[in-house]
């Protein structure tokens, strides 16, 4: 059985401004920093064999952080990248809506389908996401794999996991520095648990729906 011990990045400023990130490579914010340290101080007694993140500055820092203790070195992976939102990267979705109403109606409507001027579909994601799992699946056997990643293609793996359509993202929340786990066995995969909070000292409620 294959344990994954999966984590959303911790905080940035465009988190607390509430602006698609997408692939701006912005660091943590000193929240973050505090979050990824307690993440660290969290499994620092678990058995961790291998470390994967995104090659993006905060999930980097998050995991080489969490790792530090276990002597590990992060392997980096642009597969595990947010979704590109192209021209909407770094906006809010009122200033998206203010700028480009009828485009974003039309992503809305099919988001799988179709991509915001410049970026990339959901299909487009769940392609990549789906090669990562699969390669990862392929060569690992009985171990525990943390992955650091971001809110988007966490939530594809676990619709792609359970069996849903990729579209059925949304239905997930994955705050900030959150800690989900899945293991695999046999092929067939089972939630353990999802958002996990409890080492963030100080998180509101309403943190836990930071985009």
């Amino acid at each position: 059985m294959m344990k994954l011990l999966l984590v959303r990045h911790g905080q940035t400023a465009l988190n607390v401004e509430r602006r698609y990130q997408g692939q701006i490579d912005v660091p943590l914010d000193a929240v973050g920093l505090a979050q990824a340290a307690q993440l660290a101080t969290r499994l620092q007694n678990e058995t961790i064999d291998r470390v994967i993140a995104s090659d993006l500055t905060r999930a980097m820092q998050t995991a080489e952080t969490i790792v530090a203790p276990h002597g590990l070195t992060v392997e980096p992976d642009a597969r595990l990248r947010e979704m590109a939102f192209g021209a909407w990267e770094g906006l809010s979705f009122a200033e998206i809506q203010t700028h480009w109403p009828v485009q974003v109606a039309t992503w809305l409507n099919d988001p799988l389908n179709i991509a915001p001027p410049g970026g990339e579909t959901g299909e487009q994601v769940s392609a990549r996401v789906r090669s990562f799992v699969n390669d990862l699946l392929r060569t690992e056997n009985g171990q525990t794999v943390l992955i650091v990643s971001h809110g988007g293609p966490l939530r594809v793996w676990l619709c792609l996991a359970l069996g849903l359509p990729p579209q059925d993202h949304w239905r997930f929340n994955l705050a900030p520095a959150s800690l989900s786990r899945l293991a695999v066995y046999d092929g067939q995969a089972i939630l353990m648990a999802l958002n996990d909070i409890h080492h963030c000292e100080g998180m509101r409620t309403e943190d836990l729906w930071a985009i």
